[in-house]
């Protein structure tokens, strides 16, 4: 049997088992060593040194970055230490916007939490603060670098657990910042929205972009029918905002508040989710039937679709065409809400009250717009929801319960479980073993797709047929399975991927939580809200079954693919300038434009580019084209890529370039007297 270890903190013997770091055992012995820059899931930074401590023989370390051992004597609390922490906070304040009484993130702010606790009442030292612009340019994030502490939380999480890297330290010295690439904006380099650098952010520095002044104004305007939509994670969420517990189930008390907000119907994401199940999964059954396209990729999360359609076009004919759950009722509610009530679309305002902040994202994408009018208006996250509630002065936990509104209120489980990583593999399992077997199932609960890793694997045989599945949750392990799928290693049929950790429970736009237990606590009340009700599948919804048979026509049909299905496109990463490699002398010129994108790099754009060089010094046609290389056309499918005027060539070759050439410069030749033979 193998002798227990012991560390002594504060005159304590506490049980060595199986942490990684002094901090843990910390914590682990009901003590709260105050924290800034470490999160469990990330890797350890020991930038803020607030969680030092000392160890008898050695003196003051960071207990983040020190590995126990049983022969330490540490002391959490001393009056070194107490002092050490204060100038540490005085010195991030000094370094601080003072607008924290208008910041976003008051409420939650770990820099303002830290000041009250360690009884910071005045900063001794100058402020160095500086007035740098507000970035907000994303529909989905406002990054404020006034309010940035250089913790690193962001950098770590977006390229650590998404594998994006859209922002890094740059600079050095009392100049470093956290900045995008080359020090654009947000909106201009390969961010996907995610907004997981916003839920470790531990001040205002990154924070979700508000929606809650244009939603006030359409809820003021008489001539408008604002209608709500909530998605499954809200509901196990929203209440933490006022003081419950994650996980407790509030939908009732959230319909009542949209109700007193002045919202005119207030209808159930989940019914959607319902609808989405029965489009995707009979889309894989005829991509199985044809071996078209396996595997097949959900598409619910629009962060994880532009991460595809960013870093591996090559995958984008693998996701499912439906819309997400969000894009579903919008589209449903403009057509249907519009002609129930004998108004134009424009005077329907759909707002989602979403747990993500991506959403924000694709809502604005012009696939899911038509006629200049966007199919959902508003995307408010839990956290805009709850300050809105609050703005009203209700109270909340006092609201009696209401129900949804017919019938897109109506829901069953299946659709509810798409709050949590593996619910939507779940409700597909439970809609496909009843069709392709002709049997209802009693069981309806599918295990084997719960739980937390990041990549989780399952197969299941049905009529013979065996499946094999997989579920992801976060980015980075979304391209670790790609890359896996992409060499042959692994194979599988269908595919569930979310881009924040845990699923939409995780998102970026729910309350501020400090460690994974509440994301715990969400999961768990998701599904208990799935075993209280009295369906489980979707196919068992019966206002779907009407909505087929009055609406839609058959499933997968003509009117079902126009409000339900679409398609994407290969996205540029960075929005660049272009290098220019040959500049004309002449006053006009004829641009030639090669794209260098990875896509097109690989199909052979620079022997290409090199190509154009020659073929333009050997005809001297130097003085009347400039050649240039950028990053991205977005045509990653059909590289090399070329731009020569207004001309894109796809699939270019030198011959074709040549041609494109020969044709935009024959003008300038014959204006110069010049031979064009």
């Amino acid at each position: 049997m193998k002798e227990s270890l012991y560390i002594t903190i504060d005159n304590n013997e506490i049980p060595i088992d199986n942490e990684k770091n002094l901090l843990e055992i910390i914590r682990k012995a009901k003590i709260d060593l105050p924290t800034f820059c470490y999160h469990s899931e990330l890797s350890v930074y020991g930038a803020c040194r607030l969680c030092m401590v000392e160890v008898d023989g050695i003196g003051l370390v960071s207990a983040c970055s020190t590995t126990p051992a049983s022969w330490m004597k540490v002391k959490t609390n001393t009056e070194e230490i107490r002092d050490m922490r204060k100038i540490i906070v005085e010195l991030l304040l000094a370094n601080h916007s003072q607008t924290c009484p208008t910041c976003p993130k008051s409420a939650t702010c770990q820099l303002q939490a830290l000041a009250r606790r360690l009884g910071i009442t005045k900063v001794r030292f100058k402020s160095q603060a500086r007035d740098l612009p507000i970035d907000d340019s994303s529909p989905s994030l406002v990054r404020d670098a006034n309010k940035c502490t250089l913790c690193g939380d962001c950098v770590r999480i977006c390229s650590e657990i998404q594998s994006v890297g859209a922002i890094d330290f740059a600079y050095r010295g009392a100049q470093t910042m956290v900045i995008p690439s080359f020090g654009k904006d947000l909106n201009e380099v390969e961010c996907v929205n995610c907004g997981q650098c916003a839920r470790v952010c531990p001040t205002g520095a990154l924070t979700p972009k508000p929606e809650v002044d244009q939603v006030w104004k359409a809820l003021h305007n008489p001539r408008k029918v604002v209608v709500a939509q909530i998605a499954p994670a809200v509901r196990v969420a929203l209440g933490e905002v006022f003081g419950l517990e994650p996980g407790v189930t509030m939908s009732g008390q959230i319909v009542a508040a949209l109700r007193a907000l002045g919202f005119d119907k207030v209808f159930d994401t989940s019914f959607t989710a319902d609808l989405t199940v029965l489009e995707e999964s009979n889309e894989f059954v005829k991509r199985i039937e044809n071996n078209n396209n396996i595997p097949q990729f959900t598409s619910c999360c629009p962060a994880w679709v532009k991460f595809v359609e960013q870093y591996y076009p090559e995958y984008i004919r693998h996701l499912s065409t439906c819309r997400s759950p969000q894009q579903m009722f919008g589209a449903l509610a403009k057509e249907i809400l519009a002609s129930d009530l004998g108004m134009e679309r424009e005077d329907i305002v759909v707002v989602s009250i979403m747990p993500c902040t991506a959403k924000k994202f694709e809502a604005k994408r012009p696939e899911f717009t038509r006629d200049g009018i966007s199919d959902v208006d508003h995307v408010l996250t839990t956290q805009e929801l709850g300050r809105m509630i609050e703005e009203a002065g209700l109270h909340f936990r006092e609201l009696e319960p209401e129900s949804f509104h017919l019938p897109f209120g109506f829901k069953t489980g299946a659709g509810v479980i798409f709050g949590n990583s593996g619910g939507v593999s779940e409700a597909v399992l439970r809609y496909l073993t009843e069709k392709l077997t002709g049997q209802k199932r009693e069981n309806y609960e599918f295990t084997s797709v719960r739980g937390e890793e990041g990549i989780r694997e399952a197969s299941l045989t049905v009529n013979g047929r065996e499946f094999s599945l997989a579920v992801v949750s976060g980015l980075g392990n979304a391209r670790k399975l790609i890359e896996k799928v992409k060499s042959g290693e692994a194979h599988y049929d269908f595919v569930e991927v979310m881009a924040c950790p845990g699923g939409c429970v995780g998102g970026a736009g729910q309350p501020v939580f400090a460690n994974m237990e509440a994301m715990r606590k969400r999961t768990k009340g998701i599904y208990e809200n799935d075993r209280m009700l009295q369906l489980h599948k979707s196919q068992d919804n019966p206002y779907i079954t009407e909505l087929y048979s009055k609406v839609l026509g058959e499933v997968g049909g003509d009117k079902a693919h126009k409000l339900l299905h679409t398609s994407y496109h290969t996205r540029k990463r960075i929005t660049d300038e272009g290098m220019m490699l040959s500049p004309s002398s002449g006053e006009h010129s004829v641009e030639v434009n090669v794209c260098f994108g990875t896509g097109c790099f690989l199909k052979g754009s620079q022997r290409l580019l090199h190509n154009i060089l020659e073929y333009i010094k050997v005809r001297d046609l130097g003085s009347i084209v400039d050649v240039s290389a950028s990053f991205c056309f977005e045509k990653c499918d059909k590289g090399p890529v070329i731009r020569v005027g207004e001309n894109i060539i796809d699939g270019c070759t030198v011959e074709m370039a040549q041609e494109a050439i020969e044709r935009e410069t024959g003008g300038f030749l014959q204006s110069e007297g010049r031979d064009h033979g």
